[in-house]
């Protein structure tokens, strides 16, 4: 017997094309029929909502879109970000490095900068300034509570 949500070759990428088409969209059982809808990571960002529905948005450049609850993330970077610093008032961040080196320098700890190498992770409470700065590329899984947030400029 086959697993639950696991299609043919040609029905998973059929459906991988026409998540592409259609993003975003929620993922749950409400409005779809699938049950595991495959979502290209290097693209999109996931919401989890307030409700703990989960949908996909594409990444756009600029500020983050903001959601009532969390978005996850796993982003590329091999430059420090375009502002001076930020911070989450509504809840704690979790910042998971998968590959590469940074730094997070909180405000209430700027003698004391963390870095994080490949495996690591660090929770930035809330409210708390923040500045990551990349050591080398780095690709990074975040975990960012919305919808309130700030940035300083550089």
């Amino acid at each position: 017997m086959p697993l639950l949500g696991v299609h043919k070759q040609g029905q998973a990428d059929a459906e991988h094309r026409c998540f592409e088409r259609c993003a975003p969209m929620q993922l749950n059982r409400s409005n779809s029929t699938n049950t595991v809808i495959p979502v290209d990571a290097s693209k999109y960002s996931f919401d989890i909502n307030r409700d703990l529905s989960v949908s996909a948005r594409e990444r756009k450049p600029g500020p983050p879109e903001r959601i009532e609850g969390m978005t996850v993330g796993i982003v590329t970077m091999e430059n420090d970000a375009p502002h001076g610093g930020e911070v989450h008032p509504d809840g704690d961040e979790i910042l998971y490095v998968i590959s590469g080196k940074l730094r997070v320098t909180a405000d209430s700890s700027t003698a004391n900068p963390l870095e994080l190498e490949s495996g690591a992770a660090c929770i930035v409470k809330k409210g708390e300034w923040h500045k990551v700065e990349i050591l080398e590329k780095t690709q990074l899984l975040h975990i960012t509570p919305r919808p309130n947030g700030n940035h300083r400029p550089k």
